[in-house]
């Protein structure tokens, strides 16, 4: 995917144009991202988060002004509240997660790359009992298949929220996430490192956001 993202979109246009910068991005995200600047979408994963086993990165570019607040959004597949995959075959399991991101500038010099400094709040967590992965007929919301839902913040993508409460991301090693298909087309910086929730299995949707000065 190659997105351009207009300076207009990205709510510079009040400003002057000329102080915004082009920059480009790689995000690889198990299952899918959603990545935001000031609030506005700039990149969406291509691959639907319901086709099975989406795996892939993207690299895409977009025009802001510093500073600007980076909105991610990321979400690991699950059939339903149970926070499962494949219920009632013999792959019944919880899924995990991971996604990692890097942002050049015009000059290739490396910007921001996801790591411990970022600040991630998860708004699915599911199941709250890792047992409900063995469930014969798991039921969202029964017993062990319990889980935690809310909806996203608002105004958690902008410079004025306050996210002073928010835990930071939790950091993985690529042997935690396992990453495949797509990973590997892409020269990461080495002080990139994989962000998510406190559990790669629980955690299915999480908020990720980071100010750029």
């Amino acid at each position: 995917m190659k997105l351009i993202v207009p300076a207009c979109a990205l709510a510079v246009c009040g400003a002057s144009a000329a102080h915004a910068e082009t920059f480009s991005a790689d995000v690889w995200a198990d299952n899918w991202f959603e990545m935001r600047i000031n609030g506005e979408q700039v990149a969406e994963d291509s691959v639907s988060i319901t086709t099975e086993r989406s795996f892939n990165a993207e690299s895409f570019t977009f025009e802001a002004e510093r500073p600007f607040t980076i909105g991610l959004v990321a979400k690991d597949f699950k059939e339903n509240d149970t926070g499962l995959e494949y219920i009632g075959t013999r792959r019944q399991q919880m899924g995990d997660g991971g996604v990692i991101v890097q942002i050049m500038d015009a000059s290739g010099e490396v910007v921001i790359v996801s790591d411990g400094e970022w600040q991630c709040y998860v708004t699915h967590t599911a199941p709250l009992d890792k047992s409900c992965e063995s469930e014969r007929d798991p039921i969202a919301g029964v017993g062990a298949c319990g889980f935690n839902a809310e909806n996203e913040p608002d105004g958690w993508d902008l410079a004025s929220f306050d996210a002073s409460d928010w835990p930071s991301a939790d950091v993985y090693s690529a042997r935690d996430v396992d990453p495949k298909d797509g990973y590997d087309r892409i020269s990461w910086n080495a002080a990139a490192e994989f962000i998510w929730g406190p559990d790669l299995e629980q955690s299915n949707t999480v908020l990720c956001r980071l100010t750029v000065e």
